[in-house]
């Protein structure tokens, strides 16, 4: 078999149950697969469908289509090199809940102004460095403490530890990578026990926020460039890399991974990319690659 497609149940869901599997092995069947034995890497929550045809995304597609409805992610990869040797994740709405220029919002009575910018950026409507400084414009002035206040409520997204910890219990690399700020950054990097951080710098006066980025390296292009760096100080093939995000300035690097998933991702990120957990938790990435429950660290 040349190629796998992975089941994975959400919360919602349940169970994964016999017949969604095999609806989708009938589905890639259908689609000119040919399929091989059910694996199980979750009992009732996680199944490989080992399968090998001449258009494999055809396949995926069919399954999807057959599991339409339910709360199940379908992903698909190759079998060579399922697992990957280095993992780039975005961080806000990804790897923690927060989007943490709208808690400061909220903090202060700007959570509509700036609300309503970071939609539009997220779902690439405009420009993102333009759309950041523009939000950060609005907190002129605010006391530095308003950043601890919003460091104090960072919540990492379910199963962000345990991806960074399987995957580097198994000897992959791990960055985080942001168009947010390092003061941010710094923290979710250390609590999520992440190798490297690559963020922006949030201008300061003094004690309070200046409301300029005196420093903008990590824009779309620049967290595909980060990707791109690591792989080649590794010795990687891109191949061996996965990247995962929500947001429009997470194209790039998904695209320039060899496994570039979406994560409960934008319409935008939905069109642009085949892989997308839109149910599971961030363990749905180990399923992807083949780990077992057995296997995950801190689970």
């Amino acid at each position: 078999m040349t190629h796998v497609i992975t089941l994975v149940a959400g919360a919602e869901e349940g169970p994964l149950a016999a017949g969604a599997v095999s609806a989708a092995m009938a589905a890639i069947a259908a689609a000119g697969g040919a399929i091989g034995q059910a694996v199980w890497l979750a009992p009732a929550r996680a199944c490989d469908l080992p399968f090998a045809a001449p258009h494999p995304e055809a396949c995926h597609a069919a399954a999807m289509a057959a599991l339409a409805g339910t709360a199940i992610d379908v992903l698909a990869v190759p079998m060579a090199g399922r697992r990957k040797r280095l993992l780039v994740t975005d961080m806000e709405a990804t790897v923690i809940e927060n989007e943490l220029l709208d808690d400061m919002a909220a903090m202060v009575g700007l959570e509509v102004e700036v609300g309503a910018v970071t939609r539009r950026a997220m779902a690439g409507e405009i420009d993102f460095a333009q759309a950041l400084r523009d939000r950060v414009r609005l907190f002129a002035g605010q006391p530095r403490a308003l950043l601890d206040r919003a460091a104090a409520g960072i919540r990492p997204m379910p199963g962000a530890a345990i991806l960074v910890a399987t995957m580097r219990g198994a000897g992959a690399a791990t960055a985080l990578v942001s168009g947010g700020f390092l003061v941010f950054v710094d923290r979710v990097g250390r609590l999520l026990g992440f190798q490297s951080v690559h963020g922006n710098v949030l201008g300061m006066d003094g004690d309070r926020l200046s409301g300029d980025i005196p420093s903008l390296p990590v824009t779309a292009a620049g967290k595909r460039d980060v990707l791109l760096r690591l792989a080649a100080e590794q010795g990687l093939d891109l191949e061996a890399t996965m990247a995962i995000g929500d947001g429009a300035n997470d194209i790039p690097m998904l695209a320039a991974a060899g496994l570039g998933i979406g994560f409960h991702p934008k319409p935008v990120v939905a069109r642009a990319v085949a892989n997308r957990i839109v149910h599971g938790d961030l363990t749905a990435a180990l399923f992807a690659q083949g780990y077992r429950a057995d296997e995950l660290i801190g689970g």
